[in-house]
């Protein structure tokens, strides 16, 4: 987590952009994802100059000789952010526009930069000379504010801060699981080093991020000090799929600075015949857009056989199923319609989860987790492909608060349960033998399946009503009396002063 200084820094560079006329925080953030992109690109380039001499290798920085921009040509230093940043502005701002852009666009057919890569469909939108050397100056006092804090994720916390900006302007919501729920989930499934994990609607990649750094608290040795899981956590182990290019490029900044070299996060309707992916992940961690209906002639033949319907957080399941490996685990946040929803596709979807897969449990939590941009009641979903059913007993729970107060503040309060959720998933065997009435419990796959495959808690969950023994009624109306004549004497005292 990142205070003081550093975040006042980075509010500070958030107000100049407002001041310069940038006030979109989705603009706002992916023009810093550019500059950062930049910045990093000559980062990169002198490490690898100076590994490359100590080893006595040879070395061509990308910055080279003279660098071909269309037809015209340019000395390639001039295009490093440690030699344009001292330009004065008006040269430091047609050196961007018309030299460092079309080159980062460029250099991905040249040389595979991993940066270059989501730079293709860049725009530059800061409008002034005096705006860009003002963001620039403050970028420079934030990154050398990071070097200054021995903190090896610091890269990551300040663009998870600058993330949270999306949120708290109230714009685009939908992109912002929230954070705590997402590492809840995660825990619950304890990602592998060898898990290949994907998000089909990664957004800005939250499951993505907090995957990669559960690994690196967990299961850091296996990790890094195995070259094969290193590898594999750095080019192969992370795919995200997005159909907003905007979130495409923050996503794959996201994973960027969290350490990940080459996160897969690419440009794709999942729900459409442009996913191939048939069991390929063994781990889906995701919250699949709410957004009600779609046309059903895009989407693939082969969801629409498993759930034929036109609601996405439906077909998302259907989708999941496809992409799993068997044996591979998925936890998913579906609205509570998934969950007792009557249309045939409803329960379709949810006979297909319990009947031929492994359902393992539903997680019931409040509507105020999404607030203050929505207030849709939710449920995650823990399940495993097997083809072949397996489904046994269901682990419900009744999740009532998050660590956060469920009106639209959103504030800080005692009440967690989150916790106790991951004490109790992680030590099934001992939920046996609680009872409905209590925060969770075992319901058998028989007993759901007579229900139609309903799995809302409350169809499962008991309450105790506990009589309440109120006096006789003559008791009562005494009781009334005497204070009737209390008042009534009250009265008379008050209009005595009057009189």
């Amino acid at each position: 987590m990142i205070t003081g200084e550093l975040k006042n820094k980075i509010d500070g560079l958030w107000n100049v952009f407002a001041a310069g006329g940038l006030v979109n925080p989705l603009d706002v953030i992916e023009q810093i994802t550019y500059l950062m992109f930049i910045h990093d690109l000559d980062k990169t380039d002198n490490i690898k100059a100076k590994e490359s001499a100590m080893l006595g290798l040879s070395f061509e920085s990308i910055f080279a000789k003279e660098v071909q921009v269309g037809e015209r040509t340019i000395d390639g230093e001039n295009l490093k952010w440690s030699v344009f940043h001292d330009f004065p502005a008006g040269q430091m701002y047609s050196t961007m526009q018309e030299w460092v852009f079309p080159f980062i666009k460029n250099l991905h057919g040249e040389k595979g930069s991993t940066y270059s890569k989501y730079m293709d469909d860049a725009i530059f939108k800061i409008p002034t000379p005096l705006l860009l050397s003002k963001i620039v100056t403050n970028l420079d006092e934030i990154y050398t504010q990071m070097e200054r804090i021995q903190d090896s994720d610091i890269r990551g916390d300040v663009y998870e801060y600058l993330l949270s900006k999306i949120a708290s302007a109230g714009l685009n919501g939908q992109f912002r699981t929230p954070r705590h729920i997402i590492k809840m989930m995660v825990e619950l499934m304890d990602p592998k080093p060898t898990d290949t994990i994907c998000d089909p609607s990664c957004g800005t990649s939250g499951f993505l991020v907090a995957s990669g750094e559960y690994l690196k608290e967990n299961r850091k040795e296996d990790v890094f000090f195995d070259k094969t899981n290193k590898e594999h956590y750095m080019n192969k182990m992370f795919t995200g799929f997005d159909m907003d290019r905007t979130m495409l490029r923050i996503g794959a900044m996201n994973m960027m600075t969290h350490g990940v070299d080459n996160p897969f996060i690419e440009y794709r309707d999942s729900l459409s015949d442009q996913n191939p992916d048939k069991e390929k992940y063994s781990l889906i961690l995701a919250t699949p857009p709410f957004k009600g209906s779609l046309d059903a002639d895009t989407v693939s033949t082969d969801l629409l056989k498993v759930c034929k319907t036109k609601k996405t957080e439906l077909l998302f399941l259907a989708l999941m199923l496809r992409m799993l490996k068997v044996g591979g685990r998925c936890a998913v946040i579906v609205p509570d319609g998934v969950l007792f929803g009557s249309s045939k596709a409803h329960k379709s979807i949810r006979k297909e989860i319990i009947e031929t897969n492994r359902l393992e449990a539903v997680i019931s939590m409040p509507s105020g987790v999404f607030k203050p941009y929505a207030g849709v009641s939710t449920g995650i979903l823990i399940f495993t492909k097997t083809g072949h059913g397996g489904t046994d007993n269901v682990w419900f729970y009744d999740m009532t608060a998050d660590g956060l107060s469920l009106d639209d503040k959103r504030a800080v309060i005692d009440e967690n349960d989150i916790p106790d959720i991951i004490e109790r998933f992680k030590n099934l065997d001992k939920e046996a033998d609680r009872k409905r009435t209590e925060k969770s419990f075992f319901v058998p796959k028989d007993e759901i399946v007579e229900n139609d495959w309903d799995l809302s808690i409350n169809k499962y969950k008991k309450v105790d009503y506990i009589p309440v023994e109120y006096p006789p009624t003559k008791e009562i109306l005494a009781d009334i009396r005497v204070l009737e004549e209390e008042i009534l004497k009250g009265l008379s005292e008050l209009e005595g002063l009057y009189e």
